[in-house]
């Protein structure tokens, strides 16, 4: 009884395997097919252009709130995995502060026309210890 359990067991495995093995080796460009198992490793282990800078990255999400950079305006408060809209004369981007271990960072690595201001990052209370 259990060698035929084992027989099975090994057959199921190696039907398995087989299949996953062949889909992983499909080629995008062999007959659209799509090389869906290696690009899941692909996509998870490189985060896209803009989503790399260690000051957050550009969105076209709702902003949490806008923030309009004067000649007065000497700093910009944030909180990390906010979303704002800066305004600097006729430019805007918004924002999103994805700053960890970063927290302090000229204006003018986000948008021109900024070189004065100081970023002040605050870590999100919702992930303090405590």
């Amino acid at each position: 009884m259990k060698t035929q359990t084992t027989k099975y067991l090994v057959a199921a495995i190696f039907a398995i395997g087989g299949t996953t093995n062949a889909l992983a080796h499909e080629d995008s460009s062999e007959a659209g097919t799509f090389h869906w198992l290696s690009h899941v490793g692909e996509q998870s282990a490189q985060a896209p252009a803009n989503q790399q800078q260690p000051e957050g990255y550009s969105v076209s999400a709702p902003a949490n709130r806008v923030v309009t950079v004067t000649d007065d305006t000497k700093y910009l408060n944030a909180t990390r995995l906010e979303t704002v809209e800066i305004r600097v004369g006729e430019k805007s981007v918004t924002w999103f502060f994805d700053t960890l271990g970063l927290q302090v960072f000229p204006l003018s690595k986000i948008i021109s026309g900024a070189e004065s201001v100081t970023v002040y990052v605050a870590e999100n209370p919702a992930y303090q210890g405590g």
